[in-house]
């Protein structure tokens, strides 16, 4: 029997695009399938010693760009002292210092002129499966200015604020508006964020007995009550990144049932996946067992 993987005979890997890729948070979201050979990589990075980390570990799967992705005009970087909250916004140093130690993370060091590029002006981009972002509050203008090339993607995987940590920074309605408007969905909180709240120091820990919620790693898919609109391809890609970057049996599921409607795949894909996690699985009241 066929794998489930095999049975879908994608037309080529999966395609990443990471923004922001500054590898100072740990493994992204998309690296169990990096590893495993299975999705390609074009990220994009303009702090110059970042970028030169990046190159230093890229596989052959991987390229990255010095663009600073934006809306096409020029900025100034702040380069700040914690470098996660280096941005084109300017720091808000009153909302920071309401935060144990994010006044000190927010130190401006130095500002540098820059020149963006609209994601739809990147040349040689490739195909975009899935967009992870994490810029520091220029998410929403680089949304507004990526539409075209959004258009094909099926996930997102961006950072969201809930507290404005920059002057003018774009909140989470801001930016879930944004996207809701081209097509996609909520799917997943990747990850969430508290801090604690400043002066209250519990037990000499000022990183413990938080609550406040700051930001979250949110992942968008294109809208599963609409598979029937998504092409053989996208069908395909999302099928695989809820598998293998969000472990949602669900999702990949409704995608593999839409595959097999379509005619695209052979319906034994729907049990090889069942067998391929080990689990029972029921799709429209005929069991699949393991």
């Amino acid at each position: 029997m066929q794998s489930w993987g095999e049975l879908l005979e994608p037309s080529r890997l999966t395609a990443v695009v990471d923004i922001g890729a500054n590898p100072i948070d740990g493994d992204p979201p998309y690296a169990p399938m990096l590893r495993a050979g299975l999705c390609t990589v074009v990220g994009f990075e303009p702090q110059p010693d970042a970028l030169a980390k990046l190159h230093a570990a890229a596989g052959p799967n991987e390229r990255y760009l010095p663009h600073a992705v934006g809306d096409g005009g020029e900025h100034e970087l702040k380069v700040t002292w914690m470098g996660g909250m280096t941005s084109l916004f300017e720091p808000d140093v009153a909302r920071l210092s309401a935060l144990n130690e994010f006044a000190r993370y927010g130190q401006v060091l130095s500002r540098v002129p820059v020149s963006t590029t609209r994601l739809d002006d990147v040349a040689d981009l490739g195909p975009l499966d899935l967009l992870k972002i994490d810029v520091q509050g220029s998410e929403l203008m680089i949304f507004q200015n990526g539409r075209r090339t959004l258009a094909d993607a099926v996930a997102v995987h961006t950072e969201v604020s809930f507290v404005p940590l920059y002057e003018g920074q774009p909140m989470f309605h801001e930016v879930d508006a944004e996207l809701r408007a081209q097509g996609f969905l909520p799917h997943a909180f990747a990850a969430l964020k508290k801090w604690a709240i400043a002066p209250a120091v519990l037990d000499g820990d000022i990183f413990e007995n938080h609550q406040q919620v700051i930001e979250a790693d949110v992942a968008y898919v294109k809208d599963f009550g609409r598979l029937e609109e998504l092409s053989r391809e996208q069908l395909t890609h999302l099928a695989l990144l809820a598998h293998h970057v969000y472990a949602s049996p669900d999702l990949t599921v409704r995608c593999l049932v839409q595959l097999v409607a379509d005619g695209h795949v052979d319906g034994e894909v729907v049990p090889a996946y069942g067998a391929a996690i080990g689990r029972s699985l029921t799709t429209n009241g005929v069991r699949s067992d393991v």
